[in-house]
């Protein structure tokens, strides 16, 4: 049943295409198809009839600008369809939520204006100007305000979830491994090798084979505010103390509903920080969400036996969080759930996944058993180099775990016997707000360097402490990127205790109100926390030099100039410990014709980060009881009256 606003905007696209036909008539030239933005929810399906006609439209209304296009580029590049899904994705909160919850038949904006003959002899002259525009490198779509007539031109790329032309070139959206199709229903048929090649490094310590700006990423076309990939723009913080911050946001839905997902990059310059800040967008758009039309293996875990990983090994909540948490769900291994295709890099074959436990935002109300986020999420210029920076993350986040919720006593690193200038400048800066940066050898049992770093406030006042970690195959570099982290964290603290005092003050005297990810660092700042941190801020032996105390490293540390190498040098720590490692492509279309590569990575049985203190994982995992005992740091197991359970202080 069409709805009144639905008429409305039908009635608006009608009377527009009347209007340019009669200019069409007397040009000679034909009149273009007319769609409407801002009527309904155009993430879902639209009837046939309808989605045809949006896919062909080069004029969209809507309440304050006509978009004119897609105009240019490959003529397979883009269709109205993928104009209006991306359209809609930057629009406010207040007008997705009237869109996409169907709660409200009222218009998702102040309506469509009448068009006076001079707006439309605009758009009609606009039009015709793309028509005989030279061809571009991608898609355009002109922008024609209503009220100033002003003419702004943006890029698109294609959609790669619309119905209409995602699967126009025939190619298989997931990849070559991860994406989620399963052959006619059977697991296992057909199932595709995850292509592992020889990847030759620009250096033995070099890891990264392209730099951050070595990528020609299409920045336009990422982020504009008529069809911006990840967000309608970009904002930097010019009176930044530490950093040269560039960041950007969007809104996604997720399990609670609209979420502002912010991507940023954190340099020295803001040059350099565009380019990280643009590839943690796209990191982020692929462990989101599928970006796949491609239909998920819909099964139950006793159905798929050994074909499928079971969840449980990843960890799941304690069985009071499922009785008292309406949003979650015991796992039920005889319910079905979705399933993406996975690789096990330790035995070399294919493995479902649960979709729940790659795509962080994205969900079924089946498999509501946990909420990840984006442990092991990483993006690189391969497969090889994606998977190993994913893997240096589940090691980063799981020894951090251990030594927070273990009460680990760690060796302090000796800052000061530093002599490289990038890190001198960092603790420079630090010190200039008023604080001390201390760095710990966080290693546990699994011999990679990891680096948790600590900001500490020399007066104690509000932003008290700061916390950070990194691992990498460099101890010197990975000392420098947890302090680089630490150094984007203090100048905003102190503030985020004191836009909440009572709010932070509460949460300290019960942890369930510890509910977001922004909860666990602010926490942080209330310097009646700093007792909780004893054993971070009162060493039990004097700080050492990074070389002394990774002298060990230096000897096993691979050194050749095969990046496979390094990534099978960091699967073998986990098999070696008796862990599956398994790895799902999540690389977009868009990404792919980049040259770039994400992945989700998962080490079963490590303990992953998760955010709100209710929903801890790491605390029911059997590994956080004996990796100390593993890694010769103490005689015995965890007892639980040995364990420190206070919310962790991870950003």
């Amino acid at each position: 049943m069409t709805t009144p606003a639905e008429a409305s905007f039908d009635a608006a696209r009608d009377r527009m295409e009347r209007r340019l036909a009669e200019r069409a008539a007397g040009d000679g030239h034909p009149a273009p198809a007319v769609a409407v933005l801002g009527g309904t929810d155009l993430l879902r399906p639209e009837p046939a009839d309808a989605a045809r006609r949006r896919a062909r439209a080069t004029v969209h209304l809507t309440a304050q600008t006509v978009l004119i296009g897609p105009w240019g580029g490959d003529p397979d590049g883009a269709c109205g369809t993928c104009l209006a899904m991306r359209w809609q994705r930057l629009r406010s909160r207040t007008e997705r939520e009237a869109l996409e919850t169907g709660r409200t038949s009222t218009l998702a904006g102040p309506g469509l204006p009448p068009l006076p003959d001079h707006a439309v002899d605009a758009v009609w002259a606009l039009h015709l100007l793309t028509v005989d525009a030279a061809p571009t490198a991608l898609p355009q779509v002109s922008r024609l305000d209503l009220e100033t007539l002003r003419v702004q031109t943006f890029p698109l790329l294609a959609e790669p979830l619309c119905p209409s032309c995602a699967d126009r070139d025939g190619e298989d959206r997931d990849g070559a491994v991860g994406g989620g199709a399963v052959r006619d229903g059977v697991p296992g048929a057909e199932q595709p090798v995850l292509p592992l090649v020889s990847r030759p490094k620009p250096a033995p310590d070099r890891r990264r084979l392209r730099a951050a700006d070595g990528y020609d990423l299409p920045e336009a076309a990422l982020a504009n505010p008529v069809c911006g990939v990840l967000g309608a723009g970009t904002w930097t913080d010019v009176v930044s103390p530490t950093t040269a911050p560039v960041a950007g946001s969007v809104f996604m839905r997720g399990y609670a509903g609209l979420t502002d997902v912010t991507w940023s990059g954190q340099a020295n310059s803001f040059r350099a920080s565009r380019s990280l800040a643009f590839l943690e967008g796209l990191e982020r758009y692929a462990g989101t969400h599928r970006r796949s039309n491609v239909p998920l293996l819909t099964d139950s875990y006793r159905n798929l036996g050994a074909a499928a990983l079971d969840p449980r090994e990843c960890g799941l909540y304690s069985e009071r969080t499922y009785r008292d948490d309406p949003m979650l769900g015991p796992f039920d291994p005889d319910r079905p759930i979705p399933w993406v295709q996975g690789w096990s890099l330790r035995d070399q074959k294919p493995v479902l996944v649960p979709a729940r436990l790659c795509y962080y935002s994205a969900g079924a109300a089946a498999d509501n058993f946990v909420f990840e986020c984006s442990n092991g999420c990483a993006i690189g210029s391969c497969l090889e180099e994606a998977i190993l920076y994913g893997l240096l993350e589940l090691i980063e986040r799981d020894a951090f775990l251990i030594g927070w919720y273990g009460n680990a006593r760690l060796p302090e690193i000796d800052l000061t016997a530093s002599t490289g200038p990038a890190l001198r400048a960092m603790l420079d800066r630090a010190a200039l707000l008023g604080y001390d940066v201390h760095a710990f050898d966080n290693r546990i049992d699994l011999a990679v360097p990891v680096v948790t770093a600590l900001a500490v406030r020399r007066d104690g006042g509000p932003g008290t402490l700061a916390f950070a970690a990194s691992a990498g195959f460099d101890p010197e570099d990975t000392v420098e990127s947890a302090v680089s982290e630490i150094l984007t964290y203090i100048p905003h603290l102190p503030g985020q205790v004191h836009e909440r005092p009572a709010e932070l003050v509460a949460m300290a005297s019960d942890f369930d109100l510890v509910r977001r990810l922004p909860d666990h660092a602010a926490l942080f700042g209330l310097p009646q926390m700093a007792h909780h941190a004893r054993s971070y801020l009162e060493p039990t032996a004097p700080a050492r030099p990074a070389a002394e105390l990774y002298a060990d490293w230096a000897e096993t540390c691979p050194r050749g100039t095969d990046l496979l190498d390094d990534l099978l040098f960091c699967r073998d720590r986990f098999t070696d410990a008796g862990y599956d490692v398994i790895v799902v492509d999540q690389t977009s279309p868009e990404q792919r014709r980049l040259g770039l590569h994400t992945v989700s990575t998962l080490v079963p049985g490590l303990l992953p980060i998760d955010f709100g203190w209710t929903r801890q994982r790491a605390l029911q995992l059997p590994r956080l009881r004996t990796a100390l005992r593993r890694g010769g740091l103490r005689a015995t197991d965890l007892a639980e009256d040995e364990l420190r359970l206070v919310p962790h202080p991870f950003p």
